[in-house]
């Protein structure tokens, strides 16, 4: 017997929030290390300069998870309430609203009334099945604002020190850029790859540009500084 495999992905939050901050946290602070590069000699001011991307980076980036995570609750609470509402105050109308999902799944009217009379017995389930398939609305994690501040915040600064680390190890800032480039190119390149992989999209064409988006912005930095330097 034939057994099929399911190749769906469902991201989850964890992945999207370390996608988030990984993605400016490689980038970013590249890009200040490039520029800064081009216009100082000392690789002690581009580290502390880093440094100080980072952290505020991280912090920056960890508030908008945060902001946007609670966003998300409070958003779901506030319908979830104006469901019930509805639920106890315009039973038939929110019980024909759910002959309309099933109407547009292609049932017949007597298939959806059977399960609309069986649907509405149970309140709880009822204002569920409402909150997804009306609403389009899954409920969040109680801790998700939270959460998403930490790991977007922390991914922000193992994605930052990539290109800095180089800078530790050497004296002159243009040969501390090479090896930083060439690390953190490849390092796009890998995240790129996955962040493909998980999006379902191109995987070589995903991280091919996600490459090329890092390099160019550094590259521009670099660049500027020189010219104005």
């Amino acid at each position: 017997m034939h057994l099929h495999e399911e190749k769906h992905f469902k991201s989850s939050d964890l992945i999207t929030d370390i996608v988030i901050g990984m993605s400016d946290g490689l980038t970013v602070p590249f890009a200040l290390a490039a520029g800064l590069s081009g216009a100082v000699d000392s690789t002690g001011i581009i580290i502390t300069a880093g440094l100080a991307e980072v952290a505020a980076g991280s912090i920056a980036m960890g508030l908008g998870g945060f902001l946007a995570g609670k966003t998300e609750v409070d958003h779901y609470n506030a319908e979830l309430k104006r469901e019930w509402e509805e639920v106890e105050q315009v039973p038939e109308k929110e019980k024909q609203e759910v002959r309309d999902v099933f109407a547009e799944m292609g049932l017949s009217t007597e298939v959806q009334n059977h399960i609309a009379d069986e649907l509405v017995k149970d309140k709880q389930k009822w204002v569920d099945f409402m909150m997804k398939y009306e609403l389009g609305l899954d409920k969040p994690e109680p801790k998700r604002a939270r959460n998403s501040a930490f790991n977007i915040g922390l991914s922000y600064i193992v994605g930052g020190l990539v290109p800095l680390s180089p800078y530790f190890f050497v004296t002159n800032p243009e040969d501390g850029l090479k090896i930083s480039a060439a690390i953190t190119v490849v390092c796009l390149f890998i995240f790129g790859y996955f962040k493909a992989k998980v999006t379902g999209q191109n995987k070589l064409k995903g991280a091919v540009y996600v490459a090329s988006i890092g390099s160019a912005a550094a590259a521009a930095a670099y660049m500027i500084a020189k010219l104005f330097d």
